[in-house]
């Protein structure tokens, strides 16, 4: 049901103190969001560039080999509903804990000497992001209820960064290693137990209070009925189909870039500049978000870029590539930022923020998964590009739209 934001203090207003006191400090607590944070994209960047030779190890077909970063994905949005549970249940701190070390384990596992594994691990990782990704908005929503859609900036912007760091040094550590894709891979499992080293505060103090814990480890009242809500539906759309627009052109933009002839070292480079780009937008669009009154405008501009980035790859894919790359990259970064803003703006507790985030992200990374096994299967249909793009054209539309309602004033 909606409320006003003149009627908000009264859910959200007692909990926030007696929650932020039981804590280690908050530097601490920042130290450990950040780490955590660098974790939740890292693992996945980091085998984009080794999918070739995972593929020839194996020996792999190309469908097969494009599941490696496709699962992940698709569990992300299978994982994505159970986390509000588990942090009712457990407190959100012991959550993140898990997570964190589950996600490591997961690496480890993904470089075992077995498809199984590597697939069993893919699942893994995905679960664990999954949870990651829902608890997060949650627990800035509790510990920093003041300025929320700042940490969240803060967060979106740190996994945009661990996903750079990985994806540039995934293949100089392959040589530094000296051990193959395996150990470039497996050693991404360090920063996971150093981001668990990190949390391990949080997790004791709780403890050390464990019935102030109990109550408020998601302080609030959870949404009853937010599957019917059309707000929550319309936040929902917005991540899903933006982060289909993104892990669309994360699969395919090189490729693009090189079927109408561009060289593909160039194409890489172009790539890795709208992953840069991609990290200002994470920071500066929620920064701007807590900031205003709604976020319509902020809402249609993301989804307007997206639509010139795109049209830019469609009319002149090489003259205006870095062009459409720099457009892109604060699209794509701006839309993650915003999506998570919005979950943390539209609810009034820290229950509401993680049972939104359980229902977008479900959504969101169950469509996004659909992205690149659909743009590729286009492609193989009608030997080009253009009706994919123009497809992911007609879906800024319904970005641009959805975003409109999710930028009201108003909460669940």
């Amino acid at each position: 049901m909606a409320v006003t934001r003149a009627q908000q203090p009264v859910v959200t207003t007692p909990a926030p103190l007696p929650v932020r006191t039981r804590l280690a400090h908050p530097l601490l607590l920042l130290t450990g969001i950040v780490l955590v944070a660098l974790n939740m994209r890292a693992c996945l960047a980091a085998i984009s560039p080794m999918v070739g030779e995972i593929q020839r190890t194996f020996g792999l077909s190309a469908t097969a080999s494009g599941l490696i970063t496709t699962v992940p994905v698709l569990f992300q949005g299978v994982g994505a509903p159970l986390t509000p549970r588990l942090t009712r249940r457990f407190g959100a701190e012991r959550v993140v804990l898990g997570a964190v070390l589950v996600l490591g384990a997961g690496v480890l596992l993904r470089v075992l000497p077995s498809v199984a594994a590597l697939y069993a691990g893919c699942v893994v990782i995905g679960v664990a992001i999954a949870v990651l990704n829902v608890s997060m908005p949650g627990l800035v929503k509790r510990e920093f209820p003041d300025r929320a859609a700042t940490m969240t900036g803060v967060y979106s912007t740190t996994m945009l960064v661990g996903a750079t760091l990985a994806a540039g040094t995934s293949v100089p550590l392959e040589h530094v290693l000296g051990g193959g894709w395996r150990a470039s891979l497996g050693a991404w499992s360090l920063l996971a137990l150093v981001a668990a080293v990190a949390w391990l505060p949080q997790v004791l103090r709780s403890r050390q209070e464990r019935g102030v814990a109990a109550a408020a480890a998601t302080p609030g009242t959870p949404v009853e009925g937010i599957w019917k809500s059309p707000l929550a539906w319309q936040i929902s759309l917005f991540m899903g189909i933006s982060s289909l627009l993104v892990y669309t052109l994360v699969a395919w933009m090189p490729t693009i870039l090189a079927d109408h002839g561009m060289d593909r070292g160039q194409a890489g480079l172009v790539f890795a500049f709208s992953n840069l780009v991609q990290v200002a937008g994470a920071f500066l669009v929620p920064l701007m978000a807590g900031r205003m009154t709604n976020q319509r405008a902020l809402a249609v501009t993301m989804a307007a870029l997206n639509g010139v980035g795109i049209a830019m790859l469609l009319v002149a894919p090489v003259s205006a590539a870095w062009v459409s790359a720099a457009v892109l990259g604060v699209a794509q970064g701006g839309s993650l930022g915003l999506g998570l803003a919005f979950i943390v703006l539209r609810t009034g507790s820290a229950a509401g923020a993680a049972q939104l985030g359980g229902m977008s992200q479900a959504i969101g990374y169950l469509v996004a998964a659909a992205g690149p096994v659909g743009a590729g299967a286009l492609h193989q249909l009608t030997g080009g590009w253009e009706t994919t793009l123009m497809l992911m054209l007609a879906l800024v539309l319904v970005v641009g739209v959805a975003g409109w309602g999710a930028g009201r004033n108003r909460t669940l």
